[in-house]
């Protein structure tokens, strides 16, 4: 390890050394300042300080090191990056240059609207039509992905339940059934929202589809049979 951090910080320092005193022009700024689409499910922001390129990823601010005319190193990624633009789409992306071969150009982060909003941030908005709406687009592409687990709603879910924020829990957990249809556990816990919110007949609707998918769900039963009763 610590052999790793010398190698680490004499690379650093090597890059520092190196540097070129680049002027960015204000078209060049103008051209590359603005998000760019990391993930599905996270963006990375680039502007302008003066002549000092800034980075702003996951709540972040990153200052790179100018290491050649549109070339740049940022240590909190440990990633050397350039701008570029593809030939045939004219789509323009934050691109890693390569170590193995610094000649070869990869299309990694597609540079996107300035008004762009991932599906997280519209879920921090409460605006969850159009959450849902990008979560959706990303199951399309990967139904397996990190970014719509069902546990990752159901606790945002609870979290506002005993917050007392009752209509924000059900639109989550609204939300995680269409994402989620087969899920037992999902329809169980908007049957807890509606319960909270007083809603007994869809408390009684969700916990009847959850039982019908998992008969071992005991809770859910008890509920069923003391609804019916009345």
């Amino acid at each position: 390890m610590k052999t790793q951090s010398f190698l680490t910080s004499f690379l650093l320092a090597l890059i520092m050394l190196s540097c070129n005193s680049v002027e960015f022009t204000e078209e060049f700024k103008a051209e590359t300042s603005g998000k760019y689409l990391y993930n599905a499910d996270d963006v990375i922001e680039v502007y302008y300080k003066g002549n000092d390129l800034y980075l702003k990823w996951r709540e972040g601010e990153m200052k790179s090191v100018t290491t050649g005319d549109n070339e740049f190193f940022v240590a909190d990624m440990y990633k050397k990056l350039h701008f570029v633009e593809n030939s045939s789409s004219k789509e323009k992306y934050l691109s890693v240059i390569q170590e193995e071969n610094t000649d070869s150009i990869t299309y990694d982060y597609l540079k996107v609207a300035d008004d762009y909003k991932t599906p997280s941030t519209y879920l921090k908005e409460a605006n969850y039509e159009k959450a849902l709406e990008g979560f959706l687009k990303i199951k399309e592409k990967d139904s397996t992905s990190e970014f719509i687990q069902q546990y990752k709603f159901n606790r945002i879910g609870y979290r506002f339940l005993r917050d007392k924020k009752h209509e924000d829990a059900v639109a989550i957990f609204k939300m995680n059934t269409i994402l989620h249809p087969n899920s037992p556990n999902v329809y169980d816990s908007l049957g807890d929202g509606y319960l909270a919110t007083g809603d007994s007949l869809n408390a009684y609707n969700n916990y009847l589809k959850s039982y019908d998918l998992n008969s071992r769900n005991k809770r859910a039963k008890e509920f069923i049979e003391i609804y019916e009763a009345k």
